[in-house]
């Protein structure tokens, strides 16, 4: 798997997007090494089916371009969608420390009003990343990020997984909170949960199929991440590479999609199926 905040070599084009990058070695790429492996497969796809390198993404709820900048480091066109002026700041400073400002455009905005800024039908990909939760119809912002797309597209969908949050309140002691998440409609443990909703593998698939695409793959995300001490990752030697590997390796295994902390699917059009 790639670190998404590395950019890749390439002795031919800088910006190929058929370059890969390194296996990551921060803790920090523990929350993004899987969604970003699959990104990466798909931004290839795209360009090998389209015959262009650079494809025209948008990121909605994209924040301070942790997904943005890496995307466009790959040599593609990001357009960023943020209700938080702070973090499309952040955005601005950041895409301009990595050298790609002039292909990240930050907007300010939200999911239920996206077409109040950007265009529909013009993007190849539409990032779709921790923005479900907090809107107040899910199946309205999957609808308007899949009318964004072009005939031929994809969608990343990256949201807050239900098993995940039960297993972490029990293994803290919990008990009753882990209960509470467990039969709540919204997937909460109570007032004091930051999270305002939390999703099945089921329930994101099927808001993915509703809103006309076809369900590429699934994957668990953070399956065992958030469970290990830290402290074993720090100081145990060869521990983070191989907890990355076990990340990944179980990332498919449907088992263990009910126990992630995130799940993130990915939906393409009829026309971009087989492509």
């Amino acid at each position: 798997m790639s670190d998404p905040m590395r950019p890749p070599v390439s002795h031919h084009h800088p910006q190929a997007t058929s370059q890969r990058a390194d296996l990551p070695r921060s803790r920090a790429s523990l929350r993004t090494a899987v969604v970003w492996e699959v990104l990466q497969d798909a931004l290839e796809r795209r360009v090998k089916a389209t015959g262009r390198e650079s494809l025209d993404v948008l990121d909605t709820g994209g924040g301070s371009g942790n997904f943005a900048v890496p995307v466009a480091r790959l040599g593609h066109r990001v357009t960023v969608v943020d209700p938080s002026p702070n973090a499309l700041f952040a955005l601005e400073r950041r895409a301009a420390e990595a050298g790609v400002a002039d292909r990240v455009r930050g907007v300010q905005g939200d999911a239920h009003g996206l077409f109040d800024v950007v265009e529909r039908d013009r993007h190849d990909v539409v990032l779709c990343h921790g923005v479900l939760e907090y809107v107040d119809d899910p199946a309205e912002g999957v609808r308007n990020a899949v009318a964004a797309l072009r005939s031929e597209g994809v969608l990343s969908l990256l949201a807050a997984g239900l098993g995940g949050a039960v297993l972490a309140r029990a293994l803290a002691g919990h008990f009753k909170e882990a209960r509470q998440a467990l039969g709540d409609p919204d997937g909460r443990w109570g007032d004091g949960d930051p999270v305002p909703r939390r999703f099945t593998a089921e329930q994101l698939t099927a808001l993915v199929e509703g809103a006309g695409l076809r369900v590429g793959a699934v994957h668990g995300v953070r399956v065992f991440a958030d469970l290990v001490p830290g402290v074993l990752v720090d100081t145990e030697p060869g521990a983070l590479e191989a907890l990355l590997k076990l990340e990944e390796a179980a990332a498919e295994i449907p088992a263990f999609h009910s126990v992630a902390t995130q799940l993130h699917v990915l939906g393409e059009t009829q026309g971009a199926q087989g492509a």
